[in-house]
């Protein structure tokens, strides 16, 4: 399960943008207005070899009224929730009181704290960090997001906090499958999975929030061993006001990390909001086979269900890969065919293709459609070969690659999708060009070349000589 990174500090610090270099996104709204991050925002960090959720929240501030109040619990609920705390602080502006007041609501909580001292750059390092010592932190850093400095440097010292796994009450067993049932609160998750199973394993109740955490429940099903993971309801943040629901989102992020396959559900009669849209970036972000269940189908009339087919072309086009299953988990409608869905995504998500037939695709497809000419050169792509799966990765290496527009990018993964016959997953089509050997280095010629060169040289005086 993926540890968690808050950052938190005062107002117009950097954290917004620090986010977006952590997670390689531009999720989190940044400008030079400070407080235009209200709500905790998520995001997966991937830097070198280290993955884990990190947290942007908004500046804490010194009022008890209004919104700003509202900000400060959004604050301190991100902080509950983390395994580590990054301090972000200005080097610009100095160590102020502020920043003191906040090191002290910090150490009472016990977590790791990291010392961010960003914006950095134009200044002495070691000069612009000798304040942020007092603070009492072992661990002080550099960086300056603005130009993702020092961020390495970072994570380095994150990861000697992080834990390896999050401990939780039933980790998945060995040689099973697990399946993530996500989804906004009482969309019927876990009537879904008692249906599945057969049995009534897990409570449900017509009120939203049911479900406070991940409950892993192991089973098999037509000689397959499976664990579904049922999530609590992802509900618009603003609206997480128990305490006992503050992990929700996070519990919900590390079981799509955790599972194989997800099952998404949706509400027919309340279609395609965006949270479920959220949640779906997540799930595409980390790569995960999908499938889209469209529960409650029975409860819509004729004129209502063309509605909603509309509409949902309209708003998955982004993710038409998935299959989709209308359902009723109430009454086990659709149920048998939804699990099977699942395993073909999975089965996708796993595909092992080799080298000679990845490539065969490729030249066939290049033939059909060449890559487009970009300032007067077209990009050659020569060859492919398999680079990972879940997803399925495939590496096309040629010359020139960088010009290739995004939108042959898209005619490629089409058209592997297409030849291998993957559904319910995505691809990752990812294009390098090769480096030159002789580049940077004077032409060596071998010493055949250069016989032949002498002799072409000799040839051309006689004749010279003879007119």
């Amino acid at each position: 399960m993926l540890p968690v990174v808050a950052l938190v500090g005062r107002p117009n610090v950097g954290k917004s943008t620090l986010f977006n270099q952590l997670t390689r996104s531009r999720d989190a709204l940044v400008g030079a207005m400070p407080g235009l991050t209200r709500d905790r925002q998520y995001g997966l960090a991937k830097i070198d070899d280290h993955r884990f959720l990190a947290v942007d929240t908004g500046g804490l501030t010194e009022s008890h009224t209004g919104v700003e109040a509202l900000m400060d619990k959004q604050v301190h609920l991100a902080i509950d929730e983390a395994d580590v705390v990054v301090l972000v602080v200005d080097a610009r502006e100095g160590l102020n009181t502020r920043d003191e007041q906040i090191a002290d609501q910090l150490r009472v909580t016990g977590k790791p704290v990291v010392v961010a001292v960003n914006k950095v750059d134009g200044s002495d390092a070691d000069t612009a960090m000798a304040d942020f010592h007092a603070l009492g932190f072992a661990d002080v850093t550099p960086t300056t997001a603005t130009h993702g400095r020092g961020i390495s440097d970072l994570v380095e010292l994150l990861d000697v906090y992080l834990p390896a796994t999050v401990e939780t009450d039933a980790e998945v067993p060995e040689g099973r499958i697990p399946i993530a049932v996500v989804g906004r609160p009482n969309v019927g998750k876990s009537t879904l999975i008692n249906r599945m199973i057969g049995e009534e394993r897990v409570i449900t109740f017509d009120q939203p929030g049911t479900t406070r955490d991940s409950v892993r429940v192991p089973f098999t099903r037509g000689g397959w061993d499976f664990v579904l993971i049922d999530t609590a309801g992802v509900r618009r943040r603003a609206r997480v006001h128990e305490t006992v629901e503050k992990f929700s989102i996070i519990k919900t992020l590390q079981a799509i990390d955790a599972s194989q396959v997800v099952i998404l559900m949706l509400d027919a009669q309340e279609g395609v909001t965006d949270q479920d849209a959220t949640i779906l970036g997540h799930i595409i972000e980390q790569g995960r086979a999908l499938v889209i269940a469209i529960n409650k189908w029975d409860r819509l009339e004729p004129e209502q269900r063309d509605k909603v087919r509309r509409e949902l072309d309209l708003k998955l086009g982004f993710c038409d890969f998935a299959e989709r299953h209308f359902i009723s988990a109430l009454h086990g409608t659709g149920i048998d065919k939804l699990l099977k869905a699942a395993l073909r995504a999975r089965e996708s998500a796993f595909l092992k293709v080799p080298t000679p037939r990845l490539t065969e695709i490729l030249e066939d497809a290049t033939q059909r459609h060449t890559p487009p000419v970009v300032r007067g050169r077209a990009p050659k792509l020569r060859y492919a070969h398999q680079g990972g799966v879940n997803p399925v990765r495939i590496i096309v290496h040629g010359n020139r690659t960088d010009m290739v527009p995004a939108s042959y990018q898209r005619y490629l993964v089409n058209t592997y999708r297409k030849r291998l016959k993957i559904t319910g997953a995505p691809i990752r089509v990812d294009l390098r060009s090769g480096k030159n050997p002789y580049e940077g280095k004077k032409n060596v010629l071998s010493e055949r070349q250069k016989k032949r060169r002498k002799r072409q040289i000799k040839h051309t005086t006689r004749q010279k000589k003879r007119r």
